[in-house]
């Protein structure tokens, strides 16, 4: 179980940085939705990484609803919260502005992930045990 966990806690990693270095480029070398995408994926791995031991399908459940959640909240327009916007973890954690089209992104992340799971099921699962 803690090598599966070690497995996705390199891939958000990895996700991690790579969106954000995503972000740092022009948008005309990596265009903004890929971030949105990696974001999505991101999601899904870290979702999977705490709940390793349920379902695929509540993974994707989770993910979808986290990740619409943020976007939906988005549409909240206070002057706290928009401060919190502003700072890094801010925009990396709560994004800026609604955007219709992130939620197609997020979507396309999440089943990035779940391609990314189903091709690694075979060395994951062997690192389960059997029996709790």
């Amino acid at each position: 179980m803690l090598k599966a966990r070690l497995i996705y806690l390199i891939l958000i990693i990895i996700t991690v940085i790579t969106g954000l270095v995503s972000r740092t480029l022009s948008p005309a070398v990596i265009p903004l939705f890929v971030g949105d995408i990696l974001w999505g994926l991101a999601v899904f791995l870290l979702m999977r990484f705490l709940f390793i031991q349920k379902a695929l399908t509540f993974t994707i459940i989770v993910s979808l609803i986290y990740a619409y959640a943020t976007e939906l909240s988005q549409l909240y327009q206070a002057p706290w919260i928009n401060n919190l916007r502003t700072t890094f973890f801010g925009k990396v954690l709560l994004g800026e502005t609604f955007y219709i089209g992130d939620l197609a992104s997020y979507t396309i992340g999440i089943g990035l992930g779940v391609l990314v799971e189903l091709s690694l099921r075979r060395l994951i699962t062997s690192m389960y045990p059997e029996k709790d």
